[in-house]
């Protein structure tokens, strides 16, 4: 009895003494993506975003009467831009900022101007740079959007 009672005792700790084994979940396979071709339109050139740069070129625009004049007949847009920017960094900025394609670009360096104040005090009108640039013929640009 003795006996029976070891034998007993040691099969039971034969058992958990056994590692259990896990149970194994059958892996999903995903699905694989299919590729689709993106066709691109070659013919038409894109005209890059503008950048923060682009922004600190060009000011804002000159509203005068003689400048609404100019946009309307000769397609050409007047802007107040940076003292030391040139004309090619100009013609980039507008484009970008635009996204008109720009035909040619005059910088025209405004002097400043002295003025009396109330007829007593002397006073003084910065001066500034001033880009004129023509757009090309059948674009056009929305200055005052709504």
């Amino acid at each position: 009895m003795a006996t029976e009672k070891k034998e007993a005792v040691t099969k039971e700790v034969k058992k958990e003494a056994a590692p259990k084994k896990a149970e194994v979940k059958p892996v999903e396979k995903k699905a694989k993506a299919k590729k689709t071709e993106v066709k691109v339109d070659t013919t038409k050139k894109d005209i890059a975003k503008a950048t923060h740069t682009d922004f600190s070129v060009i000011l804002n625009p000159i509203i005068t009467e003689k400048s609404m004049a100019m946009i309307q007949n000769s397609n050409q847009a007047t802007f107040k831009v940076k003292p030391s920017a040139n004309k090619a960094e100009v013609k980039l900025a507008f484009e970008r900022l635009f996204k008109v394609k720009a035909v040619h670009v005059s910088i025209v360096n405004v002097r400043a101007k002295s003025t009396s104040r109330g007829g007593r005090y002397q006073g003084k009108i910065q001066g500034y740079k001033k880009a004129i640039i023509t757009i090309k013929s059948g674009e056009a640009i929305d200055l005052f959007k709504e």
